[in-house]
């Protein structure tokens, strides 16, 4: 059936459940997050750009408490970093098998900030590379919030 301004379109259904089993969220530990951010190497930062929210793909690694990521300076993030110095950002990664429909998802809100010290520019820069050129620019994230969750599957009983 054809309604004015839509047309039918076959979707997958990717809500059918597996037969025997339900998913659920579950809530894991800061420490459990990072753990799990520490196991991939690339995740999305969000910011804000003119006013709205952005989204972009960077590479990262974890240097203890603090999440290092490797941005491009004509994203717009970088720049925003090195013109306030503290901006707040959200970072998030994931690991989701989408036919099984497990997994789990890490979402760090922290301020950023550049990494100015040649040591650590130096350190950072060789175990990240490059992400897309030779303007990348190496940002620290201190973590305030850590929200991490794992998409599990219970047996039906």
């Amino acid at each position: 059936m054809r309604q004015e301004g839509r047309t039918e379109v076959d979707e997958p259904d990717v809500g059918a459940p597996i037969a025997g089993f339900d998913r659920t969220t579950v809530e894991l530990s800061r420490e459990e997050g990072m753990r799990l951010l520490a196991g991939v190497p690339f995740g999305r930062i969000v910011f804000t750009r003119n006013a709205l929210p952005a989204v972009r793909p960077v590479r990262h690694l974890i240097d203890g408490e603090l999440l290092i990521v490797r941005a491009d300076v004509g994203s717009g993030f970088s720049q925003s970093v090195r013109n306030d110095r503290s901006v707040v950002i959200a970072y998030e990664a994931d690991d989701i098998d989408v036919d099984r429909r497990l997994g789990w998802s890490v979402v760090v809100t922290g301020l950023a900030h550049p990494v100015t010290a040649p040591a650590l520019v130096h350190r950072y820069s060789a175990r990240l590379g490059s992400w897309i050129g030779a303007d990348d620019q190496l940002i620290a994230v201190e973590p305030t919030l850590i929200t991490a969750i794992a998409l599990a599957e219970v047996t039906a009983a």
